[in-house]
């Protein structure tokens, strides 16, 4: 029952609330509806009035589409009529002006024509070539219309050519006038006896009795300036003073401008002095050039013109832009260089030449001759050091390779004492590590105390005796002087002075042994003085740039001018030489060996003579070529050299032998009579020196040099020697023969020796 109750009570909420929503509804309604018939009442007006606004609009777009037709129809009609008529009379319009400006252009043509052969004939030749190029304007304007071409312009293009070679000629007769050249028979010949006889004559003032007076230069140059000819005239003009004026002056010392001036022409003659110095000095050719130059500024180059795209310009500035690139190189290379110092003592004195070139410069540039940035000959000048430095170095090297092609075979003899000619150089500086060696240890007769008892000889590092070329001598005694030389130059000269002497020597290393390939490879003597002359020049080359750290304050004093990495190649120089000849004289020795026969059979007696004939021939070989190295290779290398050699044809002779496989008694007899006269003689070949008395020490010494000595005395022993003798030598492997035989040549040679008993067995088994 209260279940009931509270829906029913719920219900009867609901009732009420939704009543009270649906009122309120109602009420808003009315609102809204009210508000709508105010706003009605107020938008009625504005829509009547809008409704009439359109029906004018209406209106009015009827009219606009009536008045649009018309237009169409009836005005844009005339209008196309009126613009084809105004394209019809414009185009009338352009052809009557151009007419009327080709007209006029053949009128200007034919006043202009007129007019400069009216000039012409009273001589107006400015006037006459202004109205020439008015002229040629006026046809060069008709030329460039496209699309209108007359048959007339060819023959105005004709006719202003001839009135154009007319009017050039007729100046060309005037400059002839006024510049006459009286030039020698020979033209083009720059000799002395030429150049003596040629005249420069300027007319450049009227003469006093002549009515029709020549025009003034200045008339005829700027009518030739206005034609575009003066270039060429000047071109002429400038090349005849060279090769007549100008040129001859700075190559003929003895050659003098004479100039002359008279009421009415300037000339200009030359005369030749009789004596004269073989080279002018540059103040002397500055000074005839200038002379020239005064004159001719005075009577013809001071005239102004005005040039086409120039402005107005002297003459002097035409000729100076056409000859002054040829003139100055002419100056350098035949004045200049020749003034240049040989010495740098006289470096000093060259002042006088740079500030007589400086003065040059500027008298030229006074009389417009040269622009103010002209400086090609002051620079030049002032390179001085350069310049030095340059010669210097192709004067030494001309000197030098002169000397490395001069004949090998003129020598002298360098001994360890011997006082060669080369510049005195001053003592070492403080930093010389010998100046810090107690005073103890320098003693007086220039050796070294090491020590208690070891000592130094003063020959120690000395080159040993020996004959080398006289031009290597002199080619070291070069090097020294501009090495000299660099260290009282800049620093700048000093490094190509320095790097000129590296050159010396590798052109030497480069030219010697091809330009003398054929006399180094045929003449024994020429290879043992060319190895001389390499060895003398490493031997200088290792103390070359020391000798000159500790002289001045130049480049050379900092230790990197050095010739040490050189010294290797030039002693690889001189020994491939003389081992190239060493190596032709063993294969010489070897080829007459081998017509010994093997040395086979010396029973039969033509094998014995031609045994003997072998070495008879190696013996005269080694006595020429002692001869030969006599006195020309220092003593321990010509005592290796022989030798060698001597060596070669011993060994030669024992392997033969020892190759045999028979060899009879009276074989053993005449071969060792063969190795005999080897042993007699061979020690005989050793004369390095000329006293006859001092050369026995070195043919007693042949063992220390022919290592196969001691190896043909024991085969010599062998050839004679029984077989107990044989053994007696061998001792069990511990005698001499065993030092210079192997068992096996030593069971050859007897069995060659001896026949195939019981003795040679037990021999044979006692050689182990």
């Amino acid at each position: 029952g209260s279940l009931v109750a509270a829906v029913l009570a719920h219900s009867g909420r609901l009732d009420k609330e939704h009543l009270g929503a649906r009122v309120g509804r109602l009420s808003r309604r009315g609102e809204v509806c009210t508000m709508i018939n105010k706003k009605y009442s107020e938008f009625l007006p504005s829509m009547q009035s809008a409704e009439e606004l359109v029906a004018q609009v209406e209106g009015l777009a009827n009219n606009i589409d009536l008045l649009k037709a018309g237009i169409e129809n009836e005005v844009q009609r005339d209008l196309n009529v009126a613009v084809a008529e105004f394209t019809e009379l414009k185009q009338q319009l352009e052809r009557d002006t151009l007419v009327l400006s080709v007209l006029r252009k053949l009128q200007e043509f034919d006043t202009a024509i007129k007019e400069c052969s009216s000039a012409l004939l009273e001589k107006q030749y400015v006037t006459a070539a202004q109205q020439l190029d008015k002229a040629r304007s006026s046809l060069r304007s008709l030329e460039s219309r496209r699309g209108f071409e007359l048959k007339i312009l060819k023959a105005l293009g004709t006719e202003l050519t001839v009135q154009t070679q007319n009017i050039i000629y007729h100046l060309g007769e005037e400059w002839q006038k006024l510049v006459v050249w009286k030039l020698p028979p020979s033209k083009g010949s720059s000799s002395l006896e030429a150049v003596v006889l040629s005249e420069l004559h300027l007319h450049t003032v009227p003469a006093q009795d002549e009515d029709t007076a020549v025009p003034p230069v200045a008339a005829v140059l700027q009518a030739l300036a206005v034609l575009g000819e003066l270039h060429s005239k000047l071109k002429d003009f400038g090349q005849l003073l060279l090769q007549y004026i100008l040129k001859p002056l700075i190559s003929h010392p003895s050659l003098q401008p004479v100039p002359e001036e008279q009421p009415d022409v300037f000339i200009l003659r030359f005369r030749s002095q009789e004596f004269a110095l073989d080279e002018s000095s540059p103040m002397e050719v500055f000074d005839k050039i200038k002379l020239v130059f005064e004159v001719l500024h005075k009577h013809l180059l001071n005239v102004p013109v005005e040039q086409p795209g120039e402005g107005r310009v002297t003459l002097a500035e035409l000729l100076g832009q056409l000859i002054w690139e040829e003139l100055s190189d002419c100056l350098i290379h035949n004045c200049l260089v020749n003034s240049i110092p040989t010495n740098s003592s006289k470096l000093e004195q060259y002042k006088e030449v740079i500030e007589s070139t400086e003065e040059f410069e500027r008298a030229l540039k006074k009389m417009q001759f040269l622009k103010e940035d002209t400086t090609a000959l002051l620079k030049y000048a002032c390179n001085v050091d350069s310049h030095f430095a340059n010669k210097k170095c192709q004067d030494v090297i001309m000197a030098a390779r002169s000397l490395m092609t001069s004949e090998i075979h003129n020598t002298v003899k360098i001994t360890p004492d011997s006082s060669v000619a080369l510049p005195e150089l001053p003592d070492p500086g403080s930093g010389d590590h010998l100046k810090m060696l107690p005073a103890s240890s320098l003693l007086h007769n220039g050796t070294v105390n090491l020590g208690r008892e070891s000592r130094l000889s003063p020959f120690t590092l000395c080159l040993p005796t020996c004959r080398i070329s006289s031009s290597v001598q002199q080619l070291v005694e070069l090097a020294y002087h501009t090495l000299l030389e660099a260290t009282a130059s800049t620093d700048l000269c000093c490094v190509q002075l320095f790097d000129c002497v590296r050159n010396i020597f590798q052109l030497f290393y480069e030219v010697v042994p091809t330009y003398h390939r054929e006399n180094l490879q045929k003449l024994p003597q020429l290879a043992a003085i060319h190895h001389n002359n390499c060895m003398y020049l490493a031997h200088h080359l290792l103390t070359l740039g020391h000798q000159f750290r500790y002289r001045g304050t130049g480049v050379l004093s900092n230790g990197a001018a050095t010739f040490v990495d050189m010294v290797p190649g030039f002693r690889r120089l001189g020994m491939e030489c003389f081992l190239a000849q060493m190596r032709v004289q063993k294969g010489e020795i070897l080829e007459r060996l081998s017509s010994a026969r093997n040395f086979s059979n010396m029973d039969d007696e033509e094998n014995y003579c031609a045994a003997n004939k072998a070495i008879k021939q190696v013996l005269h070989q080694l006595r020429r070529l002692g001869m030969v190295w006599q006195d020309v290779l220092p003593v321990n290398v010509y005592c290796k050299a022989m030798g060698a050699l001597l060596n070669t044809a011993l060994a030669e002779i024992v392997t033969r032998i020892a190759a045999l496989e028979d060899i009879s008694a009276e074989d053993a007899d005449r071969l060792y009579s063969l190795c005999r006269v080897m042993v007699e003689e061979g020690p005989q070949v050793f004369t390095p020196l000329l006293e006859e008395d001092k050369n026995k020490k070195y043919q007693e010494e042949v063992p220390v040099y022919v290592h196969k000595w001691m190896t043909f005395k024991e085969l010599m022993i062998i050839l004679q020697a029984n077989l107990q003798e044989i053994v007696d030598q061998w001792a069990d492997g511990k005698g001499p023969l065993a030092e210079e035989f192997s068992a096996a040549e030593v069971k050859s040679l007897i069995r060659a020796l001896f026949q195939n008993t019981e003795r040679r067995a037990a021999a044979l088994a006692k050689i182990k």
